[in-house]
């Protein structure tokens, strides 16, 4: 069963693709992604936090003022 799965797998085509991964710059681009990784999360985690910021400013706001009229205060 195993010979049979063998026979229809491109062994030489593989092995001829992997020969050319360099291993240097497979690590270089892992580490460099995981850095992008980061910052990525790390900038959606500011936009979040500034959203759920300016969210709750403008609950607060409105539950002080809530008929809509003329705000008092510092805007």
């Amino acid at each position: 069963m195993v010979t049979q799965l063998l026979d229809r797998v491109p062994v030489d085509r593989i092995r001829q693709e992997a020969e050319q991964v360099h291993l240097g710059r497979l690590l270089l681009v892992l580490l460099v992604g995981v850095f992008w990784v980061l910052g990525w999360l790390a900038g959606k985690a500011t936009l979040a936090v500034g959203f759920a910021y300016a969210a709750a400013k403008i609950g607060f706001q409105e539950a002080r003022n809530p008929t809509g009229g003329p705000r008092r205060g510092p805007a």
